[in-house]
C-alpha cells in the first residue's frame, strides 16, 4: 500500500506545494487508487495534485470520511476537473446541516448540495455498515463508541440545535493480508474507538493509523491513553491532531509516531 498526502495543514519541503487547513490523500493498493477526502479549497487540492503528478481521471473511487467542509470543500472542483462519473463512498449522514457556534455561528457541513455534485458525476454509495467496495478497500461503517470520542459542532433541524455526534465519521480500512491500515479524516469517533473497530471489522491487527486524530487541546490523561492503549505499530498524525498534542505523543512514542505534510509518501 502507498499513501500520498495531497492536502494537509502543512506543505512540507517541496516547492510548489500548498498547505491549508484540511485533509486529502491518495491511497494506492491492488492496482486501485482511492482519493480520501478533498480538503477545503478546490484550487489548493488541484494545485497539489498537479505538482504531485496525480490526475483526477486516474482516481477509481472517492472515500469521504465525514461531512465537514474541510474534508469535502474540494469535491466540486475535483469533479469539474475530472469530467467523468466516479463513485463516492460515504455515510448516509454526510449531507446533514451542520453548524459551529464559535467564534460565531457558521456552517461547517458540505458546502454543496447532493444534487449539484451528482450533476457533475458523483455517484454516491452511502452505507452505515462496513463493506468492501474494491479489492482490499473497506469502509469501516459507523464506529462503535466504546469510550470517549471527539465529536464537535451542532446539527440544525427546523431551527433547533442538537449536539452533533458525528455518526458519519468513518475510516478507510486497507486489508494488507497480515494486518490492516486505517485512514481517518478527523477521528471524531475517538482514536481508541477507531483502532478497536477497524481490527474487529477484519479480525486483523492494526499496522498503522493515518490522518487527523482530533487531539488538539486534549488533556494529558487523554493523550496518555492514546499513547498507551492504541495498539498500532505506527501513528501518522496530522491535520486536527494539534502541534502540542503531536509533540507530547512524539515524546512518548518516539519513532512510533510521525507528522503528516503535503507530499509525504507512506508505504506499508
Amino acid at each position: 500500500m502507498r499513501l500520498t498526502v495531497i492536502y494537509e495543514n502543512h506543505s512540507g519541503f517541496r516547492k510548489g506545494l500548498l498547505g491549508a487547513h484540511g485533509f486529502s490523500a491518495l491511497v494506492e493498493h491492488n492496482d486501485f487508487k482511492v482519493l480520501v477526502d478533498t480538503g477545503t479549497e478546490g484550487s489548493v487540492l488541484l494545485n497539489n495534485m498537479r505538482e504531485l503528478g496525480i490526475h483526477p481521471g486516474e482516481v477509481d473511487y472517492i472515500f469521504i470520511t465525514h461531512g465537514h467542509y474541510d474534508h469535502t470543500g474540494g469535491l466540486k472542483a475535483f469533479l469539474e476537473e475530472r469530467g467523468t462519473p466516479v463513485k463516492v463512498i460515504a455515510h448516509p449522514g454526510i449531507f446533514q446541516h451542520r453548524v459551529a457556534l464559535k467564534p460565531r455561528k457558521r456552517d461547517i457541513g458540505i458546502p454543496f448540495t447532493r444534487e449539484e455534485l451528482e450533476d457533475l458525476g458523483a455517484e454516491f454509495v452511502l452505507k452505515r455498515e462496513p463493506f468492501e467496495f474494491a479489492p482490499g478497500f473497506w469502509s469501516s461503517g459507523e464506529i462503535l463508541r466504546r469510550t470517549w470520542d471527539r465529536a464537535v459542532g451542532y446539527l440544525e433541524e427546523n431551527g433547533r440545535l442538537i449536539k452533533d455526534p458525528v455518526m458519519d465519521d468513518m475510516a478507510l480500512i486497507i486489508d494488507l493480508g497480515d494486518g490492516v491500515v486505517a485512514i481517518t479524516g478527523c477521528g471524531h469517533s475517538g482514536v481508541l474507538n477507531i483502532a478497536w473497530h477497524v481490527e474487529d471489522v477484519l479480525g486483523k491487527p492494526l499496522k498503522a493509523l493515518i490522518g487527523g486524530l482530533h487531539l488538539r487541546g486534549a488533556s494529558e490523561k487523554t493523550l496518555n491513553e492514546v499513547a498507551e492503549r492504541v495498539d498500532a505499530e505506527k501513528l501518522y498524525a496530522g491535520h486536527c491532531t494539534g502541534i502540542d498534542s503531536y509533540a507530547y505523543l512524539k515524546a512518548k512514542l518516539g519513532k512510533g509516531v510521525e507528522y503528516l505534510h503535503v507530499g509525504k509518501a507512506i508505504e506499508i
